[in-house]
């Protein structure tokens, strides 16, 4: 079991090969997360964004992430993720 302070961020870690074009070696490959499973932070609750293509592309990993939630006793949510909204700009001084 991962520790509760890292667990989001060790999962997305792990499926961080299923991306777009598959995992890169040699110079190419870099560190990051996968665009289909990503560590988040959403009002105050740490979670990982799992996008339902990955269920498509690669069924076992998407298996393999709901076990592990299943296996961990984490819940489960379908959403909806909207853009952040764009920051206001400063207003000026009077």
């Amino acid at each position: 079991m991962f520790r509760p302070s890292d667990w989001a961020e060790r999962l997305a870690g792990a499926m961080s090969s299923f991306r777009p074009g598959g995992a890169q070696m040699g110079r190419a490959a870099y560190i990051g997360y996968s665009p289909y499973c990503v560590p988040k932070v959403i009002n105050g609750v740490r979670c990982v964004v799992v996008n339902e293509a990955l269920r498509e592309l690669e069924p076992m990993a998407w298996d393999f992430v709901m076990n592990f939630a299943r296996d961990n006793q984490l819940q489960v949510a379908e959403a909806c993720l909207l853009p952040d909204a764009p920051a206001a700009a400063p207003r000026p001084e009077r």
